[in-house]
Parts: structure tokens; sequence; C-alpha cells
């Protein structure tokens, strides 16, 4: 099966600019790659955290995961994936029972039109199978460059930047860009890191985002990159105040 071989993205002409904080792009990236070194030492066991046993499961799973939390789905797939086996069965799902095992995700209906839809294109365009490129991905029903990057980072082990609220949240606060559309944030993340940092760069700043540093009260005072963030004390510093807002996980 083709899989994608990951390479730099090209070079926008919004890499070349002025970085947020003034600091030169050397001093940008030797940053951002500390961090990512720090964020490896505060989590390890970082990873994916939708249960699945293999691409077709991890796909569904990360459509679910729109407006979802991920504990949320980890509680439905155990009886969806019981039910749907592979490609063919979710092609001819019935849509009511489909709806009703995927109901408590929310967007339901949506959902299950973009299952249905995925089973029926993956049948008579692939073999059935999950492509293994990001081109062909985001062809398929539902699926965005965000869903294709989980996939390919964590069923195929091509290195991919997964750009959901939280990644997108933590690189803005950490400074490393302030794009704001996913596409334009992926490229700028991606220049600064190895592809091979790619994949769990993603999962280590998921982690943090949903662990320490939270959109509204970041818990500056207990964190563990606190000294290489340019926006410390957006959130409370003093240390007891902070630990009391740490969420220790796990999320699924």
């Amino acid at each position: 099966m083709p899989r994608d071989v990951p390479e730099a993205p090209a070079t926008p002409a919004s890499v070349e600019r002025a970085t947020p904080t003034g600091e030169t792009r050397l001093a940008l990236v030797r940053r951002s790659r500390r961090i990512n070194r720090e964020l490896a030492l505060l989590y390890p066991d970082a990873h994916c955290e939708l249960d699945f046993t293999d691409p077709l499961e991890l796909l569904v799973a990360t459509i679910l995961s729109a407006q979802c939390t991920d504990k949320r789905v980890n509680k439905v797939t155990p009886t969806l994936f019981a039910r749907y086996r592979d490609a063919a069965d979710y092609a001819g799902a019935d849509r009511a029972e489909l709806e009703k095992i995927i109901h408590s995700t929310g967007f339901y209906r949506a959902k299950a039109n973009s299952i249905i839809g995925l089973g029926q294109r993956l049948c008579a365009e692939h073999d059935g199978e999950v492509p293994g490129r990001l081109d062909d991905l985001v062809r398929l029903p539902g699926v965005g460059r965000k869903t294709a990057n989980v996939v390919l980072g964590n069923a195929f082990g091509v290195p991919g930047i997964t750009v959901d609220t939280h990644f997108g949240r933590l690189v803005r606060r950490f400074k490393m860009t302030d794009a704001t559309d996913p596409v334009k944030v992926e490229h700028e993340i991606a220049a600064l890191f190895p592809a091979g940092d790619w994949t769990m760069l993603s999962h280590r700043l998921v982690w943090h985002g949903r662990r320490v540093c939270h959109a509204r009260r970041p818990a500056c005072g207990a964190c563990g990159v606190a000294k290489l963030c340019p926006s410390y004390g957006e959130g409370p510093v003093e240390p007891e105040t902070a630990e009391a807002l740490v969420r220790p996980g796990p999320f699924s």
C-alpha cells in the first residue's frame, strides 16, 4: 500500500516574516525544540487516547471525536466496532441502528452520514482498505487534514501534525506561531521540527493542554515548561493555586 513519504513542507512566505516574539528564527527553533524535549520528559507515555486496533477503527473513532471527548468515544466504540467490522459493514449500515449507537457522541446524524459514506467510498475506490496517503484520506467523507494526520501518524507510522483545539492554543501561547488557520499552523510548526518529531509533538501538546495549559486558566505555576513560555502569567503563578488546576488524566 503506497504511503506518504513526509517531506518538509514548502516554506510559505509567512514563515520568513518576523517571529511572534521578535526573537531570531534560530532562537525560535531552538526554544521550540527545547519545549518538545521538556514535554517528552513530562509525558513519556503520551499517546493517542482513542482506543483502536486498526486504521479503520481509528478513522471512525476520530470522526466521532469531533465536538466530543475521547472518553465518550471510547465508551461507544466497543459496541460500534463489534457490530461493524469492516468498510462493507459501514457501507451497508442501517442508519437508524448506527445513529442509535453513536447518539451520545453528538451530531450523530452528520457523523452517521460521514461513516456510511466513508464505508461506501472505501469499498468503491480502495478495496475496502483505509489508504495510507494524505491526499487519498482527505477525499473521504468526514475526513479533513486533522483526522488524516491522526490516522497517518498513529495507524501507519507516517509523521503528521494534528492541529486540534489544544494544539493550536498551545503553539500560539508558546509563540511558536501567531497563525489561526489550521493548515497555516500545521505548515509553520512543521517547519520548526524534524518530521520524525511531528506525531509525538502533537500528542505531547494535546496532553499538556488537557492537563495543565487550559484555555481559560492555565496552571502557569505548575507548568514544567514555564521558563520557556512567553505567556507565563496568563494563569495563576502561585504554586498551590496552580496545582489545584491540574487535571491528571487519563482522559480516555
